[in-house]
């Protein structure tokens, strides 16, 4: 170091024993010569959170004591992929190489890495046979029907989501629900959704929203990442809670290939926070709302046009009695007319008529006039007359007394009485019992007839 190097190094801590102080960029680069000084070795691990950029490719390599962050150039990396095929999240792989590190700069930052120049697949990641092995004792213990039973609503008033606050997920479901044209009310209940302290807050939100009146749906939401990103939602205990939750929870965790244990309990597994929005209002509000306003709008054109219908019937029913009066009274003055064109008829045929009758009873008037005149030249004659009528009158009354008196003398009066009439053969009249010894035969006359008879000795 020069003289004016040295009067410009500041001075070190006072009563500290330690060398320097040294320049950052000088105690890096012999940072980094002496990590690169290290043996070169082989290690193995899961392959979590593979990322491969245009020249470099980077991942992590874990185990349950630890894990290494690993890098190495992207053409070393294909030349090995041709001998162990494509490698993914939460494969156990072998790599070789050594330690590295990358001094940084004023305007980057440092960092550690295992450089990878050969890698072969060891086989099954203990992560992927632990998740597997939480599903299926799940799925042992029924856990995983509870919630596709529950019954969701088709269109909640309030939707619960536990998601990151400031995730992209939010604004997701948000731009989904707005797209479904629900109003409804949404409870936001943020939480981590990547570390270990994730699930355990997962845990708590979803208990929350739970006790939370009105919540009729909850969705879990986040975005993509690689498997150890999205570990918490295979968490035993939170697998439980959503199992057991009376509230249909969705479920949207990761990328259209991301599945975790979480997708396998949830009421419904979805790809993309925007599907999940879909699927916790299952009815299209807006599509709904144009319906029911075409529906609307129907049937106020039915109601118009039953409203003129009954308006055209009520007119035509109220104008009825309006225009059958003035049929009736044509009618009745067509009836008058006629009437009394026929009165005039029948008075013109009636004056006729009475006039002949006048006429005929004139002259029968004058004929009777002369026969009085006659009768009044005639009436002592017919006075004297009537004198000799009365004369013959009294003779034949007294005719009728005369009569009367001769009846009483009739001998048929005194058969009819009971008495008989006897004559002999000749028609003398038999009057005592020797007459009639001596004619021996004589004829009984009764009031009804006769009767012959022979006269026997006496008694």
């Amino acid at each position: 170091m020069s003289a004016d190097e040295q009067r410009s190094a500041p001075a070190g801590i006072p009563g500290s024993s330690l060398p320097g102080p040294y320049e950052v960029g000088e105690y890096a680069q012999a940072l980094r010569d002496r990590l690169r000084a290290f043996a070169r070795v082989q290690i193995v691990g899961e392959l979590v959170n593979l990322r491969v950029a245009r020249a470099r490719v980077y991942f992590e390599l874990r185990d349950a004591q630890g894990a290494v962050p690993c890098s190495g150039w992207r053409n070393e990396w294909e030349r090995a992929l041709a001998h162990t095929g494509p490698l993914s999240d939460g494969m156990q792989i072998v790599v070789a190489g050594g330690c590295d590190y990358y001094a940084g700069s004023s305007t980057s930052s440092p960092g550690f890495s295992f450089n990878v120049t050969d890698v072969r697949v060891a086989g099954e990641g203990d992560l992927l046979a632990r998740i597997e092995r939480l599903r299926r004792t799940l799925a042992a213990e029924g856990l995983l029907d509870p919630q596709k039973q529950l019954q969701r609503p088709l269109l909640p008033r309030t939707i619960g989501v536990v998601t990151a606050e400031t995730g992209k997920a939010r604004d997701d479901i948000q731009a989904g629900l707005s797209r479904r044209g629900w109003r409804g009310r949404l409870v936001w209940a943020f939480a981590a959704v990547q570390d270990r302290h994730a699930a355990p807050a997962i845990t708590r939100a979803l208990g929350d929203l739970a006790v939370v009146g009105g919540v009729e749906v909850v969705i879990v939401a986040r975005g993509g990442g690689s498997l150890a990103d999205l570990l918490c939602f295979c968490d035993e205990t939170l697998c439980r809670s959503v199992a057991l939750l009376p509230v249909p929870v969705i479920a949207s965790v990761g990328h259209h290939t991301d599945h975790t244990v979480l997708d396998d309990v949830a009421a419904v597994s979805c790809s993309t926070p925007t599907h999940a929005a879909e699927a916790a209002v299952p009815l299209h509000c807006g599509e709904a709302r144009g319906a029911l306003t075409r529906e609307t709008e129907r049937l106020a054109d039915h109601a118009r046009r039953a409203v003129l219908v009954r308006a055209r019937l009520l007119h035509r029913q109220a104008r009825a009695p309006a225009e059958h009066l003035a049929r009736e009274r044509g009618r009745l003055d067509q009836s008058l007319r006629e009437l009394r064109a026929s009165s005039r008829r029948r008075l013109s045929g009636e004056r006729t008529v009475a006039a002949r009758r006048l006429l005929v009873v004139t002259r029968k008037a004058e004929v009777a006039q002369r026969d009085m005149g006659r009768a009044r030249t005639r009436l002592p004659a017919f006075a004297s007359e009537l004198r000799r009528a009365g004369e013959l009158t009294d003779r034949a009354r007294s005719l009728d007394h005369l009569a009367l008196a001769l009846s009483a003398h009739d001998p048929r009066r005194a058969q009819e009485r009971g008495y008989a009439l006897v004559e002999d053969t000749h028609g003398e009249l038999v009057t005592s019992a020797a007459a009639g010894r001596a004619a021996g035969r004589v004829r009984i006359g009764f009031a009804d007839g006769t009767l012959d008879a022979t006269v026997e000795g006496e008694r």
